[in-house]
């Protein structure tokens, strides 16, 4: 069974940074590509960045370009967000994904390519 586990949330001040973890468990965690997505009470889930099973390839939601940087270690079954310069409006749940299928290419941009979820981790972000 894959299970998916965030930590690293919290409050920050703008400008600040924090950086959320996801460990995963319950098959090849390096077969896979991996996703954040956030949510603010209210609205759809919000794509964030995704990587490719290799690390090898990433992409990032337009609004956190040049901000929020993803990335994985395949030999510690995690997958990483940093983010920096935060702003109010990134105040939200933030949740990892995992899709399943293996070694396929791809943004992974999209909330449907994704079938395992964790259970979300509160960021919130001061001004």
């Amino acid at each position: 069974q894959v299970q998916l586990v965030e930590s690293g949330g919290g409050v920050v001040q703008a400008g600040g940074s924090l950086s959320l973890s996801c460990a995963a468990s319950g098959r090849t965690f390096s077969a896979y590509a991996m996703g954040w997505f956030r949510q603010v009470p209210g609205k759809e889930r919000e794509f964030v960045a995704a990587i490719s099973w290799n690390g090898g390839t990433t992409y990032n939601a337009d609004s956190v370009k040049g901000r929020f940087t993803i990335s994985r270690d395949n030999a510690k079954n995690t997958v990483y967000l940093q983010m920096n310069s935060l702003k109010p409006e990134d105040t939200a749940v933030y949740y990892c994904a995992a899709p399943n299928r293996r070694y396929s290419s791809g943004t992974y941009s999209l909330e449907y390519e994704y079938t395992y979820w964790g259970q979300g981790t509160q960021v919130t972000v001061s001004s």
